[in-house]
Formats: structure tokens, sequence, C-alpha cells
């Protein structure tokens, strides 16, 4: 089920690049902004490892509150001061992208 769900996706994706490689330029054709682009593609991949981290953090906070609920002052706010952190990458990768994208 998992590889039949993988290719279905690989092959949406083929398709999405396949309808701007075959469109035709006219004389209005203008020249691709790759740094918009790239961009693009790494705000997904911070957020994308954001989420992932964001998600590990609490699952061992949850974890260690499960196993000693007597130490939840310490492991609250080490999993606040965690998350701010983590969020930081996305926030300085937005930044970093408003500053090159014009």
């Amino acid at each position: 089920m998992r590889s039949t769900l993988s290719y279905i996706f690989m092959t949406m994706a083929v398709l999405c690049f396949a309808i701007p490689a075959l469109a035709q330029g006219g004389e209005t054709s203008h020249a691709v902004n790759w740094v918009a682009i790239a961009a693009g593609f790494s705000m997904a991949i911070a957020s994308a490892i954001c989420g992932l981290g964001q998600g590990k953090a609490t699952a061992a906070a949850m974890e260690g509150l499960a196993r000693n609920p007597a130490a939840r002052p310490g492991i609250q706010l080490g999993l606040i001061i965690g998350l701010a952190f983590i969020e930081s990458l996305a926030l300085y990768t937005l930044v970093i992208i408003f500053v090159k994208v014009k």
C-alpha cells in the first residue's frame, strides 16, 4: 500500500513539471526567477524540518512527563525554550527569503 501511494505521488510530481516544460514560449516569455523557486523549496524544507523537530521534542517531553510527573516545571521550561529555538529556523529562513527575493 505504501509503495503504491509512493508511486502515485511521484507520478503526480512529474506531471506537475511536465506542463510548464511543454508550454510554448511566445514573444513575451520572461526569464525564470530561480531565486524565488529556490527560496520556495528552502522554506518548504525548513518548515518540514521544524515540524519534525517540534514533533520529536513534544513527544520526548510527554514521555518524560509520563515517567516523572514531578519534573513538570523543568521539562516544560526546556520544552518551551527548545520549541522557540526550533521555530526560529523557519522564521530566519522566511526573513532571508524576504531579503533575497524581490
